[in-house]
């Protein structure tokens, strides 16, 4: 008596099983590919130009003389613990706000641009 039920219950899914599996079987289809939709036209008023041209080209972004940030990061990086990492992130600073504040430590108030830099943690940037 104690077999039976399982042996039913077992029997039962079985069965049930193998229905509901041939109740889904169909043939497989290729499933239609979708037309490419046709490029938008222009707007008719608007002359076609292959090649856009800018009225003015962009002015150069002005770099720092060669050497300057080098000379100025070593200073400000002479008493770093860290020095590697201080001239690695000074130079970088430096190469994007084209100055360095004086010193060894603070005066960045003299530059903004290398007081307002941030790293993703929300800390100053820049030694």
């Amino acid at each position: 008596m104690k077999l039976l039920f399982p042996t039913l219950l077992f029997v039962f899914l079985v069965l049930r099983s193998s229905f509901v599996q041939l109740s889904f079987a169909r043939p497989i289809e290729p499933l239609p590919t979708p037309a490419s939709p046709a490029p938008p036209a222009p707007p008719a008023s608007l002359p076609i130009e292959p090649f856009p041209t800018p009225a003015s080209p962009a002015p150069p972004a002005s770099l720092p003389p060669p050497g300057f940030c080098d000379s100025k990061c070593e200073d400000r990086c002479s008493k770093a613990g860290e020095k590697d990492r201080c001239l690695k992130y000074c130079g970088i600073c430096c190469q994007e706000c084209n100055c360095v504040p004086s010193g060894t430590y603070g005066n960045k108030s003299e530059c903004p641009c290398y007081q307002d830099k941030l790293n993703s943690k929300g800390q100053p940037k820049c030694p």
